[in-house]
């Protein structure tokens, strides 16, 4: 029997004996199965295709075994055979009841073909072709245009998917060719604009071009060129996406949620614009973050597309060059502030879960001040994370964690590691935070870590005067600095140069803080193999190049950015790797992982999962040649391993509440190896499906 994870689910039979009596009659045992449960079907012969609503499959996948076996034992193929298939079933039952919940129906066919489950649509004639989710553009078959009303609104031709994805293809690599010699801002705008265009019409082909390309066109609805975007969002605005909820909604938010069509919505991105990447305040502008983030969710962790929702909550700028635009789109006032801001952010939390209370919410760029508070409010109370500090912490363990394994050392070193963090931010301490925690799960809670915190002031003691409470626990002793020759508000160099780090991380947002100067003081590293992590987004904020690393610091080290950096010709035919710690590798596994555990809200032994499920990815060969992050191109298989890993810690932490017809029992049951398969088949896929129309 084999098994092929879609909706409706597909059970091929294809037994490993040539018995066609004993084929026969396994089709008429789950036949008998159906009947048991009140199902009413009628199947006798292989190549018959049955479908059966199984109302019980908790309870179906107990006896199945036992059904089988009572219906076969009236036959009389060979016992070895039975035995063959008893074992088969016994084997595929659990999982198949797992998957009926996604559908509660079951297609057994002789072809391992799967055929698209059908999509109903409540709408005729040209608004569906005005419909993004449901327009297939010249892709319709003929039997569908008479059926919704589509023929003549359309050329004759029928164009197929395959046709569609190449033509699509042949105009963006048009585009390139055309754009060269172009300031890349121009020409990164133009790729940003013909996939928008495709977003616009066609979401089927635009998910499927973006997965199956998904290398080349992340740094275009992502990280780097999503900041260009934000810059000019205001201009660039044709059609909504999403919602926007303003401080002029207040009171009206638990009416407004309900202005949204999609009855399930499986996961929220939510920004204030208040601090993007690391492009400052933005207001309204931000929007295209939480849109850039669900695209992500959707191609790498399979979110279904009709149930995500990305929001903007406007609560008025700073910045003042967006005010005096009289084309910006957003509320023209300063910002709330105080308790204004909260009761505000405080309604639309209510609001969201209200409508949709196992939605995963991630917060997503807001300022400093409210990205602790806001995760400190509300992750105790729902579903939810914030990326800048919770993401980029995970992804920078997992990049930490390599570079021990890197030097040869085991994980367990990971606590006498010397780490300098520049920039007290959000992400910079979310990533102390997290490294303390996996420092003293390793070596103990008397872990002591040698991590020096520094913000734009030079590093941070407990002499300071006004330290802010989210940097306190980081803030090193006096006696401790000075016996390094240190003092409060010594600077980068001075740091790296008496300190002697085994890791240099950036998460500044100041472009170029790591200067030559700083970059050869790396040269003296207590590591043969030091770490330098220039983290900062977009691109012109990275703390340096992949270039001035290897040159300044030496061939030996290892790499990682926040944006995208060619890798570097070290001559010799030698290559500097450049990892990107992008948080994509973490983000939609997370946001997977916690919806389909059901867990009511994202632990930090969720994250920490996540990340050490990152970190353990690449193989010991990968981590010598300095590599500490896998390939784009597998996101889709290294978010399926995250997200199990996130399912698995959630059971372990007794969190999980099920997904779905899935239960908590089902979910603690299963192996590692059933829980990936679990999270895989639970993927959304790009396909066109038959449309029927129901009024």
């Amino acid at each position: 029997m084999h098994i092929s994870f879609r909706t409706p689910l597909t059970v091929s039979l294809q037994p490993s004996f040539a018995d066609l009596e004993t084929l026969t009659s396994s089709f008429i045992a789950v036949a008998a199965l159906g009947r048991r449960f009140g199902t009413p079907l009628s199947l006798v012969r292989p190549t018959t295709t049955m479908t059966t609503t199984l109302d019980e499959v908790e309870k179906a996948a107990v006896v199945w075994e036992g059904e089988i076996l009572a219906q076969t034992s009236s036959y009389s193929p060979a016992r070895k055979s039975r035995e063959m298939w008893r074992r088969t079933v016994a084997r595929s039952a659990a999982a198949a009841a797992l998957n009926l919940r996604q559908s509660r129906r079951l297609s057994i066919c002789a072809s391992s073909t799967p055929i698209p489950a059908p999509s109903i649509v409540h709408k005729r004639g040209s608004d569906i072709l005005h419909d993004p989710w449901f327009n297939k553009d010249t892709g319709f078959p003929m039997t569908e245009r008479d059926r919704l009303g589509l023929r003549g609104l359309l050329p004759p031709r029928v164009i197929s998917f395959d046709q569609q994805y190449d033509r699509f293809m042949e105009s963006y690599h048009s585009l390139e060719h055309n754009t060269k010699g172009q300031p890349q801002s121009v020409v990164s705008l133009a790729k940003w604009r013909i996939l928008n265009r495709l977003h616009d019409r066609n979401e089927t082909l635009y998910y499927r071009v973006l997965i199956d390309n998904i290398k080349d066109f992340a740094p275009i609805i992502y990280t780097p060129t999503v900041g260009l975007v934000c810059q000019n969002y205001s201009g660039l605005f044709r059609r909504p996406r999403g919602m926007y909820f303003s401080a002029k909604d207040k009171g009206e938010m638990m009416s407004m949620i309900y202005n949204w069509p999609s009855k399930q919505v499986d996961m929220v991105v939510l920004t204030d614009g208040s601090r993007i990447l690391g492009l400052g305040d933005l207001g309204v502008q931000g929007m295209a973050i939480p849109i850039g983030k669900l695209d992500m969710y959707v191609a790498a962790a399979g979110i279904n597309p009709q149930r995500i929702l990305p929001i903007m909550l406007d609560v008025g700028t700073n910045n003042q060059q967006l005010l005096d635009n009289p084309l910006y789109i957003g509320l023209r006032q300063p910002r709330l502030e105080g308790d204004e801001y909260i009761s505000v952010v405080d309604e639309l939390m209510e609001a969201l879960h209200a409508r949709w209370p196992k939605a995963i919410v991630q917060f997503e760029d807001f300022q400093f001040k409210w990205a602790f508070e806001t995760l400190e409010r509300y992750r105790k109370k729902i579903c939810m994370f914030n990326d800048d500090i919770q993401g980029t912490a995970g992804v920078a363990l997992a990049g930490l964690l390599g570079t021990v394994r890197a030097q040869g050392r085991p994980l367990s070193d990971f606590a006498n590691q010397k780490i300098v963090v520049v920039g007290a931010g959000s992400a910079g301490l979310g990533v102390l935070k997290v490294a303390y925690q996996a420092a003293a799960r390793m070596a103990g809670s008397e872990a002591k870590p040698q991590f020096f915190l520094l913000d734009k002031d030079g590093l941070i003691t407990k002499e300071r005067g006004c330290i802010d409470s989210a940097a306190a626990p980081f803030a090193k002793d006096i006696g401790e600095v000075e016996s390094l020759g240190l003092h409060e508000g010594s600077d980068l160099l001075e740091v790296v140069k008496k300190v002697k780090p085994h890791v240099l991380l950036g998460l500044s947002g100041v472009g170029g803080v790591f200067n030559e100067h700083v970059l050869r003081a790396m040269r003296d590293s207590d590591s043969a193999k030091p770490a330098i992590f220039a983290m900062s987004n977009p691109t012109l904020n990275a703390e340096c190049t992949a270039v001035d690393a290897f040159k300044y610091a030496g061939e030996n080290i290892v790499f990682g950015s926040g944006s995208p950096f060619e890798h570097v010709d070290l001559g010799n035919g030698k290559i500097g790797h450049v990892n990107q710690a992008n948080n994509m590798y973490l983000f939609p596994g997370v946001g997977l992982g916690s919806l389909l555990s059901g867990a009511h809200i994202i632990s930090d032994g969720m994250l920490q999962a996540a990340s050490e499920c990152l970190a353990s990815y690449m193989t010991e060969e990968e981590i010598q040649m300095g590599r500490l992050y896998p390939s784009i191109d597998s996101i889709r298989h290294i978010t399926a391993e995250v997200g199990a890993a996130v399912v698995r810690a959630a059971v372990a932490e007794e969190l999980a509440e099920g997904h779905g017809e899935v239960g908590p029992r089902e979910l603690a049951h299963m192996s590692k190896e059933e829980t990936v398969e679990y999270v895989t088949s639970n993927m959304w896929y790009p396909i066109y499906s038959p449309l029927v129309h129901e009024k």
